[in-house]
């Protein structure tokens, strides 16, 4: 389900979350975090390529990177930017008295028509087009999976584990460039308002009770 690259992409980001949310400041520490967000990152991974399944769509995880900072053609850096990469550290800078809350959308997700199965089932070419409703539902599946587990791990006592869940739903539900939250905004701004007003509750939760 999952190949080399997305495996290996999925392990730097963790580790560049846990050192950022740790500063490495045991080990012990280090390694519950870094284990905690790669289960966070799976879970919404893994739904999103069940639900493309299901959607008869192909989906790839790459990391978050932009080239365009503006509309004008001229506004354009030189080479792809890794955002996905960056944003976490220099977000922990900016962030650094609230606890280890640092940016975490650092993943994007292409989707690919499985053409020759829809035609097989459907009739040749008739739906192999994926609707911007389809994306919107399947990043929307990989936030809500977060959230359940986050309130799992809350009631089996594991905190961490919930914060991170809810922390990591916040940011990818942010409506920018083309993460999850701008999927979701443009497929359905009814179901992005519903899924925010969530997350900015069980944020605010976070922060005063967990």
């Amino acid at each position: 389900m999952l190949n080399k690259k997305e495996i290996l992409i999925i392990i730097l980001i963790s580790i560049i979350f846990a050192f950022s949310i740790t500063l490495m400041s045991s080990l012990n520490y280090f390694l519950i975090v870094f284990l905690s967000i790669i289960l966070v990152i799976m879970i919404n991974i893994i739904t999103k390529k069940i639900i493309g399944y299901y959607y008869e769509m192909e989906i790839e995880t790459k990391l978050w990177e932009f080239k365009h900072w503006g509309y004008k053609p001229k506004q354009h850096l030189k080479k792809d930017f890794p955002a996905g990469a960056f944003f976490p550290i220099f977000s922990r800078v900016i962030l650094f008295p609230l606890n280890g809350f640092i940016w975490m959308a650092s993943l994007v997700f292409d989707v690919k028509a499985k053409v020759y199965k829809t035609a097989k089932r459907h009739g040749f070419y008739s739906f192999s087009e994926v609707s911007g409703n389809q994306i919107a539902y399947t990043a929307a599946a990989g936030i809500f999976a977060n959230l359940l587990f986050a309130i799992l791990g809350y009631l089996i006592g594991f905190s961490e584990f919930a914060k991170f869940n809810i922390w990591f739903s916040f940011f990818n539900i942010i409506p920018l460039s083309n993460l999850d939250g701008n999927k979701i905004f443009f497929g359905s701004k009814t179901l992005w308002t519903f899924l925010t007003i969530i997350i900015l509750i069980a944020l605010i939760y976070t922060f005063f009770i967990i």
